[in-house]
């Protein structure tokens, strides 16, 4: 059932990520936002600083709230996303859409069967989606991807693929929807029980190789994609925003406006009035798949740098 009328909107977790979902929801016309976090410090610069009101307890916006965005640590996904589409929430989910499959596909029956939008901030395919990269017909030849920045204890619950990697998994699934037949993976941990640094070759069955690589625990921030097709080659860097194309493919300017921001409001006009959104719960469960069997594929014995995927970035650079 759509909703019409004032939006009762909660975000649990007002951490880096939520109080930025926190930020485009009490910017919103029409729209009324609790917010809940453990923290007290947060709660009161919410309520004092914003006039926001804010709850320790995410439990207590069960049956309050007509949607929700879900920012807290990835290992509690599940359990929150579930409590709320139980409760007839519609729910926004920060990536990924849970740490495991079986939790994963739970949820995307749940939401079918309550008639509730559940979507996955992917934010970046909102950025892809208006260069026209994801709209070509056929498959590139080859991808590279690397996305590395320094250590913030941020997303440290999971391994780097679940908390970053799985950005750019997202995204080589879109270019390539073909299955994963083959996957190789080597690893690097630093901090904590999971691994920090990883890099990964995936094989398509339809024959396309992609190599990422992805470090929490980098010196510094470098990231950027190359995909090769037939007829060209195009090249991304995220950090200068260039993109160079020897392609004959027309491409729109890469642009970063707000795909937080964009991701939230289509999020919102899903609940309003039933547009689709960008992200399903399929695709997301897609990436996660593969997360999980790049982890489960990851060799932690040998140095890292040592992957064809570090090569690429380093050439790239």
């Amino acid at each position: 059932m759509l909703k019409t009328g004032v939006l009762k909107a909660g975000v649990v977790g007002a951490g880096a990520f939520g109080r930025h979902h926190a930020a485009k929801y009490a910017a919103m016309p029409g729209v009324t936002l609790t917010v809940a976090d453990l923290n007290p410090e947060v709660r009161r610069q919410f309520q004092v600083g914003q006039g926001v009101r804010a709850v320790a307890d995410w439990r207590d916006l069960l049956g309050k709230v007509d949607c929700v965005s879900v920012c807290s640590p990835a290992v509690t996904h599940a359990k929150i996303v579930r409590a709320f589409l139980d409760a007839g929430a519609n729910v926004l989910v920060e990536k990924p859409i849970a740490t495991d499959l079986d939790e994963a596909d739970e949820l995307i029956a749940l939401a079918e069967a309550k008639g509730k939008v559940l979507t996955v901030g992917h934010q970046e395919r909102f950025v892809f989606a208006r260069t026209g990269l994801l709209e070509f017909a056929d498959a590139p030849r080859e991808i590279a991807c690397w996305r590395l920045g320094p250590w913030t204890g941020r997303g440290a619950d999971v391994s780097v693929v679940l908390d970053l990697m799985i950005h750019d998994l997202d995204l080589v699934h879109r270019l390539v929807p073909d299955g994963v037949g083959d996957v190789t993976a080597r690893a690097r941990t630093v901090h904590g029980r999971h691994a920090d640094e990883v890099s990964a070759t995936l094989g398509f069955e339809n024959g396309t190789l992609a190599r990422l690589h992805t470090s929490r625990v980098a010196g510094a921030r470098s990231r950027g994609m190359r995909v090769v097709y037939d007829d060209g080659v195009i090249e991304i860097d995220f950090i200068t925003r260039k993109v160079k194309n020897t392609t004959p493919r027309a491409l729109n300017a890469l642009a970063f406006d707000d795909p937080l921001g964009e991701s939230v409001n289509s999020f919102v006009r899903s609940v309003r009035d039933g547009a689709a959104t960008l992200v399903r719960p399929e695709e997301a469960r897609r990436a996660l798949e593969t997360a999980l069997l790049i982890d489960d594929a990851a060799d932690h014995t040998g140095d890292v740098r040592a992957h064809e995927a570090y090569a690429l970035h380093a050439a790239a650079r």
